[in-house]
């Protein structure tokens, strides 16, 4: 009797249910190995529009993405919904990622990038210095993958602009390899610039012998 029901019961439509839930998990799992950038979000502020019928609240966030080993990204959006406004505002700083050169675990050279009201100085540092820095430029390098870091925020206190202010920073650094590239350009540029002024000079010079010898020579009185 047993048996018969047993053959009677028709199956789940989910199947096993402890089979499913293996499935979920490892797909879930995979879908976060998948993730190849790390999402912080720096703040969320509701800000508000004046409508004839009244006030409309919209949410915006400022998210930072980076893959930790060397391209970051800021992005500003505003939303509707809190959920919306950070997912606006990581689409936006994944479409505007940055590489940044990286030696030693720490930047190549000092830096120093004024935007709008906010200055944002950066320093390079010794191996086990960590990374000194305030909350906005702290989660910016977190997600760029350097591990030592001075840093000092100056003027404006807004999150945007010290945000954009330490991307221009990152975006701004020259990797060490080209240094004597670019000091050879310029020298390369001062010499064209010297040798094109003494053309000029042998040409004016040349002109103006040719001009005194067509003179006429002044006759001396009897």
């Amino acid at each position: 009797m047993s048996e018969q029901t047993n053959q009677n019961r028709t199956p789940r439509p989910g199947g096993d249910r402890r089979g499913g839930r293996r499935n979920d998990r490892l797909s879930t799992n995979q879908q976060r190995e998948e993730k190849a950038f790390e999402e912080i979000v720096i703040g969320i502020d509701r800000v508000a529009r004046v409508v004839k019928g009244g006030r409309r609240f919209r949410f915006k966030a400022l998210v930072v993405v980076g893959d930790k080993k060397g391209k970051v990204g800021v992005g500003v959006s505003k939303g509707a919904d809190v959920q919306v406004a950070v997912q606006k505002a990581t689409d936006v700083a994944k479409k505007h990622l940055i590489h940044v050169p990286i030696l030693n675990g720490t930047i190549p050279h000092d830096v120093e990038v004024k935007l709008s009201g906010a200055r944002v100085l950066l320093k390079p540092a010794a191996p086990g210095t960590g990374v000194i820095a305030g909350g906005v430029v702290r989660n910016i390098i977190a997600v760029s993958g350097i591990n030592n870091l001075l840093s000092k925020s100056l003027g404006s206190s807004n999150k945007v602009n010290i945000a954009y202010a330490t991307i221009e920073a990152l975006k701004s650094l020259v990797p060490r390899d080209q240094w004597l590239g670019q000091e050879g350009r310029k020298k390369r540029e001062e010499g064209s610039k010297k040798s094109i002024e003494k053309a000029d000079e042998v040409k004016s010079a040349s002109v103006k012998k040719a001009d005194e010898a067509k003179k006429p020579a002044n006759k001396e009185p009897k």
